[in-house]
């Protein structure tokens, strides 16, 4: 029996639990396997569908060689909001235009929050593609456009709401600051904790850079979180300091977010307090700490590397004189 087959056989058989090791035949589907399997899909409970998509979920974020793709597109579709929303998660890699369709109705027409604030989220890498100039504005600003409706509308769901700011977060516009600032300063903690998370994705320095370091110190754990992962984001080395102070924070998602931001962040300091972690009795640190400590390390050899790329035309410059002078001594021989 091939193993497409056998995995499919293990989905029908309800008696059987999800065996997890035989998803991995569900990645990278041809036209006629995704058919095979599609008529399979149909015909299982919702309860076995959602907790199929769940794992492949998780197996697509632990293992990138894997790709799901054509089973989270079928899963747009699928009658259930659970196994919808863990589609369009799955999603968050594929940045196809054709999807921007598929994924805008969703957001603006799906009865299901949970669906909608997924696709929210989901839609910022595509509005991260346009900052980047990847992707044609004209394919973008739909996509702004329905989050920036979505986020003003006051009646929407404040998880939706929230998931919009945060994807506006990559936008370097004026207006999209002024929502930031507004929803900063809103009596509202989860779109203030948005708001400063919207900050990180900016990479505006200059304007947030200050806002989000007096964050650190706030008596919520999550808005320290979210700070912490901010700076790191902002690579605000001016945060060092305080950042120094959360290593030892009660809440352990706010340490490790802290050693996150620290390797983003890189520098002496940094790598000093990095070290001491390593050495330290917190082991459930030591694997961020070490990957944190890469991630300095990279960055650190990276502006080595261009302190000594000479530029082009400057290089040319260069052999040219050398070549000249070379010349000059020739003739005075």
């Amino acid at each position: 029996m091939k193993t497409l087959e056998r995995t499919l056989q293990n989905l029908v058989n309800l008696e059987e639990p999800i065996s997890v090791a035989a998803l991995y035949a569900l990645s990278s589907l041809d036209k006629d396997q995704l058919e095979q399997v599609k008529s399979v899909w149909a015909a299982l409970p919702a309860d076995r569908r959602v907790a199929t998509m769940e794992h492949l979920v998780e197996l697509g974020d632990e293992n990138f060689e894997v790709d799901f793709n054509a089973l989270y597109r079928v899963g747009l579709h699928d009658p259930d909001p659970a196994v919808r929303a863990s589609a369009v998660s799955g999603l968050w890699e594929d940045v196809d235009p054709a999807l921007i369709g598929p994924l805008l109705k969703l957001l603006q027409a799906d009865q299901s929050d949970a669906v909608r604030a997924a696709t929210a989220s989901v839609l910022g890498h595509y509005v991260y593609q346009g900052e980047l100039e990847e992707l044609a504005a004209a394919k973008v600003q739909p996509i702004i456009a329905a989050l920036k409706k979505i986020y003003r509308d006051v009646t929407e769901p404040i998880e939706v709401r929230r998931r919009a700011l945060e994807s506006l977060g990559f936008l370097s516009d004026e207006d999209t600051s002024q929502l930031i600032t507004q929803a900063y300063h809103h009596a509202n903690d989860q779109l203030k904790l948005s708001a400063v998370f919207a900050m990180g994705r900016s990479l505006d320095t200059e304007r947030w850079g200050s806002i989000v370091t007096e964050e650190l110190a706030a008596l919520d754990p999550g808005m320290r979180y979210e700070a912490a992962r901010a700076v790191g984001e902002l690579e605000y080395a001016p945060a060092v300091r305080k950042l120094a102070e959360l290593l030892d924070d009660v809440d352990e998602e706010v340490q490790l977010a802290t050693v996150w931001s620290l390797g983003q962040i890189g520098g002496d300091k940094a790598k000093q307090l990095l070290m001491a972690v390593l050495e330290s009795e917190a082991e459930y640190l030591h694997e961020q700490a070490e990957d944190a400590l890469a991630e300095l390390e990279f960055k650190a050899d990276n502006l080595d590397f261009k302190m000594f790329d000479f530029d082009e035309d400057e290089d040319e410059e260069w052999v040219l004189d050398e070549e000249v002078e070379d010349d000059d001594e020739d003739d005075d021989d």
